[in-house]
């Protein structure tokens, strides 16, 4: 029994082939390159790292779903933020990846806002934070595909 398809291992998929011909038209990041969506991010983050710490520091009482966060939860959340900031300054991939982590938490976070919200204000803000949330991580992607392509010798 004899068939002409190569073993299902060594074929390739429509999908892996059109991940080949993207991957084929990144260019890696030029030195101290840094596209705009990475200096949103960096922008982002430094000012939710300094306005938790901020806040903590003058001592604001944040509400979530009606309990107080605790004191040390916000001081070690704007830390965070401070270091994913500092790291995509810096161009680091894990700060990148780590900061899309936290995007993608907080965006499924204000669907279930959306979900509960008892007034328009709520349901805007909700809606605002998930489209702008998720515009900004598709674009992450890209620079995080650019910032795995190796260099080429003698680039």
């Amino acid at each position: 029994m004899s068939t002409a398809e190569p073993p299902a291992a060594t074929r390739r998929s429509r999908s892996e082939a059109r991940n080949e011909a993207v991957r084929a038209t990144l260019t890696p990041l030029g030195p101290g390159e840094r596209p705009w969506p990475l200096r949103l991010a960096a922008v982002i983050a430094l000012l939710i790292g300094v306005g938790n710490v901020a806040q903590a520091a003058v001592g604001t009482h944040i509400k979530v779903g009606g309990t107080r966060a605790g004191l040390g939860g916000a001081v070690v959340f704007g830390l965070v933020m401070l270091v994913c900031a500092a790291g995509m300054w810096q161009r680091r991939y894990w700060a990148v990846l780590g900061f899309q982590a936290l995007l993608a938490i907080i965006v499924i976070a204000f669907v279930f806002v959306l979900i509960t919200a008892n007034d328009i204000l709520r349901a805007v803000i909700a809606v605002a934070v998930i489209a702008l949330g998720g515009w900004l991580f598709y674009k992450l992607v890209r620079v995080l595909g650019r910032m795995q392509v190796p260099r080429m010798p003698g680039r």
